[in-house]
């Protein structure tokens, strides 16, 4: 029987939530948690990593302006093109059996929040939902520069994982997200973010609301030998 450590339960246990109590995160718990974050590897150790944290005042004025322009673009699509992210973060051309997975991921939270196929209003709802951070008290914005390649992406990736694995240790929740990139300019405006950066992700940072259905999702893995190859 397998045996887990804390740092395999911490892992496991991890999983993208989208409804958060609105329980303070204490500041300190933030940089405690930044901190052993930085533990991450990089290349020639340049720590690429630019972090900035949002909650209370600054939290809700980002919400409002970036919830604002997602409901311009259900008005109106033609607007979309005014919020483009500056790199591809999916495909544009989704191949098996990587759509099966997205589909089986989409539908799982669907049917957990009762949308079913062609609502497209419910579906709108919670798309919104990620700008709100999913009620979570604390949003995290990941910056690189932007001089930098496509092995820095790879270094903040791991420092990222490391944010949220060490949220869990600290009995937090997480949920990072790709969908604040095509905002970038709106955030960089609002937090004074400099014009050499690229926005790579955030993440909602908070307590789990467990009363919510839709914290009950848990996205399956293949098996090892799925993806692994092994040579003796």
């Amino acid at each position: 029987m397998q045996q887990h450590t804390l740092v395999d339960q911490a892992i496991i246990s991890r999983h993208s939530v989208r409804a958060f109590k609105s329980t303070p995160v204490a500041t300190q718990t933030v940089k405690d948690i930044l901190s052993v974050a930085s533990r991450a590897p990089s290349g020639n150790n340049i720590q690429p990593w630019n972090v900035y944290v949002v909650t209370g005042i600054k939290r809700d004025e980002l919400i409002q302006k970036v919830c604002a322009a997602q409901s311009q673009i259900f008005a109106q699509p033609e607007c979309a093109a005014g919020h483009q992210e500056t790199f591809k973060y999916y495909p544009e051309q989704w191949t098996s059996p990587f759509i099966e997975r997205r589909r089986e991921n989409g539908w799982g939270l669907y049917g957990l929040l009762g949308i079913q196929k062609g609502e497209h209003k419910k579906m709108q709802h919670q798309h919104l939902r990620n700008y709100q951070l999913f009620d979570a008290p604390v949003g995290l914005f990941f910056t690189l520069n932007q001089t930098l390649e496509t092995g820095s992406k790879m270094d903040i990736s791991m420092m990222i994982q490391n944010v949220m694995i060490a949220a869990r240790g600290r009995g937090l929740d997480t949920c990072p997200q790709a969908a604040w990139n095509p905002f970038h300019h709106i955030i960089f405006d609002v937090l004074n973010i400099p014009s050499d950066q690229e926005l790579v992700c955030a993440i909602a940072l908070g307590y789990a609301d467990p009363a919510q259905p839709v914290n009950q999702l848990q996205t399956p893995r293949v098996p090892v030998e799925d993806f692994a190859v092994f040579y003796e």
